[in-house]
């Protein structure tokens, strides 16, 4: 059985996972899947039904995405991404996943957790918290090109696809936002060819199609 990717293009923990897979050089199926019509094959190997899942060719199944990009640096880390202070790295991927998420989820889609709000709306107090995580990477990137310095880091490739998400709620906002060495740093990710070869398109996954 060969090693097995199942994938969301627009996730950003689909995102993060590609990444690790890409540069470990690890050779995978990739299987695209839509998130209101799950495969059962990928529910039967992950039943809570989130991305990315990849299963192994032993048939271990990685279901979290820094999980996925620890495992797959740690099998290849070609560009040297955990050559860094961990402890540090750890501490802003922590803050990414669970405070920033909280907020960013709640700033764009706001019809979601609020009886109130419409479709489209956004909550501007909800964006005004999740700038307090944006602050901290600014003053990060005040001491070097990266998160953590100079180097590029797992750090950095944990943390930019929610900030991605993030800057395109308003994005005429983010073009003047006051974080500029935020904006430009997300925009070298962006652009870089990693990033381009990971978002390539699939066409969708179905057993039939096999």
């Amino acid at each position: 059985m060969g090693a097995i990717l199942y994938s969301f293009r627009r996730c950003p923990y689909a995102m993060r996972g590609r990444m690790g897979l890409k540069v470990s050089g690890l050779s995978y199926e990739h299987r695209e899947i839509i998130l209101r019509d799950k495969p059962e094959d990928m529910l039967t190997a992950s039943p809570k039904g989130t991305v990315p899942v990849y299963i192994t060719d032993d048939g271990t199944v990685i279901d979290e995405s820094l999980d996925l990009l620890k495992w797959a640096l740690g099998q290849n880390d070609s560009m040297g991404w955990l050559n860094c202070d961990l402890e540090a790295a750890n501490a802003l991927i922590s803050a990414n996943d669970s405070e920033f998420k909280h907020h960013l989820d709640r700033y764009k889609y706001a019809s979601r957790y609020s009886d109130t709000a419409k479709r489209g709306d956004i909550d501007m107090a909800h964006r005004l918290k999740a700038e307090t995580h944006i602050q901290i990477l600014e003053d990060h990137l005040n001491g070097g090109s990266y998160l953590l310095g100079e180097k590029q880091s797992i750090a950095d490739i944990a943390i930019f696809p929610f900030i991605r998400q993030f800057s395109n709620v308003e994005p005429e906002w983010w073009a003047a936002a006051p974080y500029p060495k935020t904006r430009d740093w997300l925009t070298r990710h962006l652009e870089s060819d990693l990033f381009k070869t990971i978002m390539m398109k699939y066409p969708l996954w179905s057993r039939d199609k096999r």
